[in-house]
């Protein structure tokens, strides 16, 4: 009866956040993560630099004990890197099992999507971010870049960035 129970508690978990998005900025674009994946939002922590990983993984953190991994998310998108501020922010992530932080320039809200209101991504090309991008919401008169998290990191960047945690 109890795992019946636990069943139903993390289905009506997972129903509460279907369709609801993290959005952050990075400069003038709005990106989206599904809300499932975040586990928290922190100011910026002293990090830790790591040598021989690729530019964007910035280092580590110890976050209450545990080391997670922290990627600049303009230097992935190969955007132009700015100086932090008290703006910018890191998204923790969960992903296969492993933690990993989100440098952002900031977070704006949390947004629920409906289904009709995201588009699929072009079938072509437009450079090699197009890869990251699961859909494309629209709220209002605006577009959110909604990002498929588990598309974000490589397989063999995961091997990286899972042996340092």
């Amino acid at each position: 009866m109890s795992s019946l129970l636990n069943e139903l508690i993390a289905q009506d978990d997972e129903d509460t956040q279907k369709g609801k998005f993290l959005t952050f900025q990075l400069g003038e674009e709005v990106f989206g993560i599904e809300i499932k994946f975040v586990t928290e939002i922190i100011g910026m922590y002293p990090i830790t630099f790591i040598p021989e990983v690729p530019a964007y993984v910035k280092g580590i953190i110890n976050l209450r004990g545990k080391i997670i991994p922290v990627i600049d998310m303009r230097l992935k998108f190969k955007k132009e890197p700015i100086e932090y501020d008290d703006r910018t922010c890191i998204v923790v992530i969960d992903m296969f099992e492993i933690s990993i932080g989100l440098i952002v320039d900031c977070v704006a809200e949390v947004l629920k999507i409906s289904d009709e209101n995201i588009a699929p991504p072009p079938n072509y090309r437009i450079g090699k971010n197009n890869k990251y991008i699961r859909g494309i919401g629209k709220v209002g008169e605006n577009i959110k870049l909604l990002l498929d998290c588990e598309k974000i990191i490589s397989e063999n960047e995961f091997e990286t960035i899972a042996n340092i945690s």
